[in-house]
């Protein structure tokens, strides 16, 4: 009697599990936002190769993530020379992983060919372009990186560019900055009306506010905010604010969660500052050697793992942000935007993309549908890219 009362009560734990699973494998899982293509020319590793402890993620453990759709980002600082050149070398390092496993990953520049490659169980990838001073302010470059394969540009990174100022320095520099040089400039409009001719997404990641809202006064699309969270609960100037996050939802567009601890809890940035001073010499011998900072820095944190492990918030903290643009703009309004391998400290639970089952656990332990969930793990995210396509 023991034994059956026992199996009794376990039952429904072990269908729950076998529940999340499911419904886990079944959606269709997009993140719209990952590093790994920088962290392959930084690091100087393969993404096909297994990466486990060097990355957070490679070819064989998207696969295993569930992970049916990569938005891979390219990325550089806004000091490089060449920045057009590099967005080109990173979009060679995605061709070249391609053709060395076509039977595992394809580029995919539509909706239609996009279902394609998910009929034949491979990895449907597209470019995300971060930073728009990587188009050199030459709309026949922004043509060419469509041409690519590239669905969407953010259209500022940390730094602004002469057409578009960014999150950070409308932050930090605001008095420095002039009305006339606030926001997107006439060529930057003429971006966004090319974009939207094109069917390339608008990224209104890292923008200053500014920007936000001239962008969102002259699409004629629904934009995407590929990796961000909402500034009410972690006052980063990269988050949005609640007017924006309405205005996002009024125009159709999705917001899609970041991971990075200092954008889900406001009291991460001091303890990733007392990490960086404590090992302030071996991170200055790695930026001395060539590595960019921010790499750097990952270096260290997969390092010294345990070491960081307190400092990062629980996934009930990233949750959180999701549960309050659900409330705000509707669960038609939010997705996934990991910035993986472009992060330095993430949830307690995600170490990697492998963990990505995890949210959808807890997003049936909260409630949510298995309708809403596939629209948080994806579904959203492929709207608006359809809604973009002409």
């Amino acid at each position: 009697m023991l034994k059956k009362l026992l199996l009794i009560a376990l039952f429904p734990i072990a269908a729950h599990a076998q529940d999340y699973k499911k419904i886990h494998q079944k959606a269709i899982f997009v993140d719209s936002h990952n590093d790994i293509l920088t962290a392959c020319i930084e690091k100087n590793v393969r993404m096909d190769d297994n990466l486990k402890g060097k990355t957070q993620s490679d070819l064989g453990r998207f696969k295993e993530a569930g992970v049916d759709v990569q938005i891979f980002s390219v990325w550089c600082d806004g000091d490089m020379k060449n920045p057009y050149q590099f967005a080109n070398r990173e979009m060679d390092t995605l061709d070249a992983v391609i053709s060395r496993n076509p039977d595992k990953i394809a580029l995919t520049r539509n909706s239609a060919e996009l279902k394609k490659a998910l009929k034949q169980h491979k990895l449907a990838a597209m470019f995300g372009v971060e930073g728009g001073h990587m188009i050199e302010s030459d709309l026949t470059k922004l043509d060419n990186i469509y041409k690519r394969g590239a669905r969407y540009m953010t259209l500022t990174w940390n730094n602004s560019n002469p057409w578009a100022t960014s999150a950070m320095d409308e932050t930090l520099k605001k008095d420095s900055l002039s009305k006339a040089h606030k926001g997107l400039t006439d060529f930057g409009k003429q971006v966004i009306k090319r974009m939207n001719e094109l069917g390339m997404m608008v990224d209104l990641s890292h923008v200053g506010e500014q920007t936000f809202w001239d962008a969102i006064n002259t699409t004629t699309k629904p934009v995407m905010v590929s990796h961000s969270n909402a500034y009410t609960l972690c006052p980063a100037f990269r988050n949005l604010k609640d007017d924006q996050i309405k205005a996002v939802a009024k125009n159709g567009g999705v917001i899609d969660l970041n991971f990075y601890s200092g954008f889900i809890d406001s009291t991460f940035k001091k303890k990733e500052a007392d990490f960086m001073l404590h090992h302030s010499k071996e991170l200055a011998d790695l930026i001395k050697g060539g590595t960019v900072k921010e790499y750097a820095l990952s270096v260290l944190t997969l390092k010294y793992a345990d070491e960081v492990q307190a400092s990062r918030p629980p996934l009930a903290a990233l949750l959180a942000h999701l549960d309050y643009i659900v409330q705000l703009a509707g669960v038609d309004h939010v997705g996934i935007g990991s910035d993986f391998d472009g992060i330095t400290s993430s949830p307690r639970e995600l170490d990697d993309v492998t963990n990505y089952e995890l949210i959808t656990k807890a997003l049936l332990e909260k409630g949510y549908s298995k309708k809403d969930i596939n629209k948080i793990l994806g579904g959203n995210v492929l709207r608006v890219l359809k809604a973009n396509e002409n």
